[in-house]
């Protein structure tokens, strides 16, 4: 009898566990253990919009962070930075989650950023948000996302904050799946943005040559390669994202694109200080920065 007891026991531990690792990752999301500190009285405020979308046929959320000072500089006109979600997020993740605020705030205090006006979608396509899939960042069966951020969000931005024209001042980046999207749209959409930018994220796509950045960026015209600025970082734990992202980098620099290339420590993940959610909030200051010394190299 003491053998079947025994037996039970341990399926019911099993069982409490696989119970426990699926309310965890399928419920929750798989929240960071060690998330980065959110830093209070910045004077920076996210706020959730929405606006009726014709390529989604619904009603969409996004995102937006306006730049220090924006009501009282009431002529003053601003660059505008989207930033796409990974899987299972949502257009509150880089506020929720990789604290944002603080790095905006630090970068605006150090000069390393002008204010801008940042943007942050919701990116998931018909099927909902879930860790078993990516968003689909383009415009397939599961609905029109390209669209709908590569130029539909574009013109509701332009309409609705004092933004600066030119495309040379709106840049688009994103982690992880929304590293892989950014690119896909981005290099669609040259004519709304010229600066381009992910973190460990892919530039090869399942669903064909037609949504891999790889294949797309080759097919680029001089002129337009001219207009592009990237920056690219992988984490050295994420061994398959990291070997994409320099092949892309490599591709880049046959091409005579522009584009800055960094390999850092850590990557996707639970805990550690540069592990996950820490991981992107620590590297945004880095592509940010980046963002930032483009926006001052162009005139306004």
């Amino acid at each position: 009898m003491k053998i079947p007891k025994l037996f039970l026991s341990l399926a019911a531990a099993i069982a409490i566990l696989t119970g426990a690792a699926y309310y965890y990752v399928f419920i929750l999301g798989a929240p960071q253990l060690d998330p980065p500190q959110q830093q209070a009285d910045t004077g920076l405020k996210f706020q959730l919009e929405t606006f009726n979308s014709q390529a989604m046929g619904t009603v969409r959320q996004y995102g937006v962070i306006l730049p220090p000072n924006y009501q009282k500089n009431s002529k003053t006109r601003y660059p505008v930075i989207f930033l796409l979600h990974g899987g299972h997020d949502d257009a509150r993740a880089y506020a929720d989650k990789y604290a944002i605020i603080n790095v905006l705030h630090e970068l605006y205090k150090t000069g390393k950023l002008p204010p801008s006006i940042i943007i942050t979608p919701d990116g998931n396509d018909n099927r909902g948000s879930s860790p078993l899939y990516d968003p689909d960042y383009y415009d397939g069966t599961n609905g029109k996302i390209g669209t709908l951020i590569g130029t539909e969000l574009v013109q509701v931005v332009k309409s609705r904050y004092r933004t600066l024209e030119n495309p040379e001042f709106w840049a688009l980046g994103g982690l992880s799946s929304g590293g892989w999207g950014a690119f896909n749209i981005g290099l669609r959409y040259l004519n709304n943005f010229n600066i381009l930018f992910s973190h460990s994220g892919y530039f090869t796509d399942s669903s064909g040559a037609q949504n891999s950045p790889l294949q797309i960026v080759q097919q680029l015209s001089i002129t337009d390669r001219k207009r592009l600025r990237i920056y690219l970082d992988a984490g050295l734990n994420d061994q398959n994202f990291l070997a994409s992202t320099k092949t892309f980098h490599q591709t880049l620099n046959k091409l005579g694109i522009a584009n800055v290339f960094y390999a850092f420590p850590g990557g996707h993940g639970l805990s550690g200080a540069d592990v996950g959610w820490n991981y992107f909030h620590k590297h945004l200051k880095d592509s940010l920065a980046y963002v930032g010394e483009q926006f001052k190299t162009f005139k306004k």
